[in-house]
């Protein structure tokens, strides 16, 4: 699976951005997605993932209330809404993909793929 990863840009805060990760290969529906982002200086950190069927969903306390996860198996792609958007959201943010998933969905360890990331930056 290849994962590309786009939509970021620059945004006031409070401002919205969508961030989508188109996946090539027809077994999408199979993975699990994850995003997650880092900050510089600071480790990747998981801000949302979403089951194979788009039926679950997991969101860190920091984006919870702001963020929504969703994915279009049809279309092989995985979205993440971002709202009411705070500097601290500045990071370059990835996707990636876990086959089956996984109960450990907040480890990036446990992802078999990644995308190559997209920049949000969000000005005070």
């Amino acid at each position: 699976v290849q994962l590309q990863a786009f939509g970021g840009g620059l945004v006031l805060a409070g401002g919205s951005l969508r961030l989508s990760c188109a996946a090539s290969g027809r077994t999408f529906s199979s993975y699990a997605m994850g995003w997650f982002r880092q900050a510089p200086g600071k480790e990747r950190e998981f801000v949302a993932a979403i089951s194979w069927s788009g039926g679950s969903t997991a969101y860190a306390d920091s984006v919870k209330g702001r963020f929504t996860v969703s994915r279009d198996n049809a279309e092989n792609t995985v979205y993440l809404q971002m709202n009411s958007l705070k500097p601290e959201d500045t990071a370059v943010y990835y996707c990636a993909a876990d086959y089956g998933g996984s109960s450990y969905y907040y480890n990036p360890n446990e992802y078999d793929y990644w995308g190559q990331g997209t920049q949000v930056t969000v000005s005070s």
